[in-house]
C-alpha cells in the first residue's frame, strides 16, 4: 500500500475515533443525575438524641510524629484487633460529634430546635481494614469527606441507601401540601445560608414518620420577623420612600415564596438530612419546610 494512502486511513482512523470519545464524553457530561452520589450519601451527616458508642476510635497512624491529620490512601491505626474480631476486609465509617463553633442565633427558635433534634455527627470517611493485630488495626482510607483526627469515632459501616430523585417539574407556587411542616434549623457545618446540592438538617424525623426518599418544600413568608435574623418591620407592603398600600398587610395576608425542595438523605429520630436538589435564591436557617 503506498505510503500516502496508509497516512490516510491512520489519519482518518484517529479522527473518527477522537470523535467518538468526544461525543461519549459530551454525553456523559450531559447526563442528568438520577439520585446522590456516595459522597452526597455517605458525607451527609446526622442529628440524633440516641448516643453513639465510642468504644472505637481512631488511635493515630502513620507518619504520626509528623502528621495531625489522614486523607486517602493513609494508613490509620484502631484500637480495637483480632481480639475484638476485626477482620482484613472489614469496613468501618467514622464519625465525629460536632458543635457550633460561633452560635450567634440565626432565628427565634434556633437553639431549641437544635437541642431536641441532639448531637450532630459529621461523617468524616470510611475505612477499609488491610491488617490487624492482636488489639489494634490498620486501616486504609478509603473515603475522606474530612480531615481524619485521634479520637474521631469508627463504627461497622452500614451501606446507607441512594433514594432515587423524583420526576416531578419543580413548582414554584405550590399550594401547602397540609402535610407536617418544621424548619430549616441549620446546615452541614452550621452554615446559616444553603443553595442546590447543599445539605442542611431539619427538625422532623423517624419518629414522626418521615423516611428516606422523602421531599420536603422549602418556602418563606414575607413580612414574618421571628424566622430569620433580621428584617425592617412593615417592609411587605410599604418602605418610607419607595411607596405604600392603602391597606396594612401582614405575613399571613400574603403568598408564601417558594423557594426549592430537596431529597431526605438520612433520619434521626426527630432530624432529617436533606440535600437540596433545587434552590431559585439562598436558603437560610429559620425558613420553613413541609413534606410534599
Amino acid at each position: 500500500m503506498p505510503e500516502k494512502m496508509s497516512y490516510r486511513i491512520l489519519s482518518l482512523g484517529l479522527k473518527v475515533g477522537l470523535s467518538i470519545s468526544l461525543c461519549v464524553g459530551a454525553a456523559a457530561a450531559q447526563r442528568v443525575p438520577t439520585a446522590p452520589t456516595d459522597s452526597d450519601v455517605n458525607c451527609s451527616g446526622v442529628a440524633t438524641d440516641q448516643g453513639i458508642p465510642k468504644d472505637t476510635y481512631v488511635i493515630s497512624g502513620e507518619n504520626s510524629r509528623y502528621k495531625n491529620t489522614f486523607h486517602p490512601g493513609d494508613y490509620v491505626y484502631l484500637n480495637h484487633g483480632e481480639s475484638e474480631g476485626v477482620k482484613i476486609g472489614d469496613e468501618f465509617e467514622v464519625l465525629r460529634p460536632v458543635h457550633d463553633i460561633m452560635p450567634n442565633r440565626w432565628f427565634k427558635w434556633q437553639a431549641q430546635l437544635g437541642k431536641a433534634m441532639g448531637t450532630l455527627y459529621a461523617d468524616v470517611g470510611l475505612l477499609r481494614i488491610v491488617h490487624v493485630q492482636p488489639k489494634t488495626a490498620t486501616a486504609e482510607i478509603t473515603l475522606a469527606c474530612d480531615m481524619m483526627q485521634r479520637g474521631d469515632i469508627v463504627r461497622p459501616f452500614v451501606a446507607h441507601p441512594a433514594p432515587p430523585y423524583h420526576d416531578v417539574k419543580f413548582d414554584p407556587f405550590a399550594p401547602p401540601s397540609g402535610k407536617k411542616t418544621a424548619m430549616v434549623v441549620f446546615g452541614k457545618n452550621y452554615t446559616q445560608a444553603s443553595g442546590a446540592n447543599k445539605v442542611v438538617y431539619v427538625n422532623l424525623g423517624s419518629a414522626q414518620g418521615v423516611q428516606v426518599g422523602d421531599y420536603f418544600r422549602v418556602f418563606r413568608y414575607q413580612g414574618a420577623r421571628s424566622e430569620s435574623l433580621y428584617q425592617v418591620a412593615n417592609t411587605a407592603y410599604k418602605v418610607y420612600g419607595f411607596g405604600s398600600t392603602p391597606v396594612k398587610y401582614q405575613w399571613d395576608d400574603l403568598p408564601r415564596q417558594v423557594l426549592g425542595e430537596g431529597i431526605v438523605l438520612r433520619t434521626g429520630p426527630n432530624s432529617s438530612t436533606v440535600l437540596l436538589t433545587t434552590a431559585r435564591e439562598e436558603i437560610f436557617s429559620g425558613d420553613y419546610v413541609e413534606l410534599e
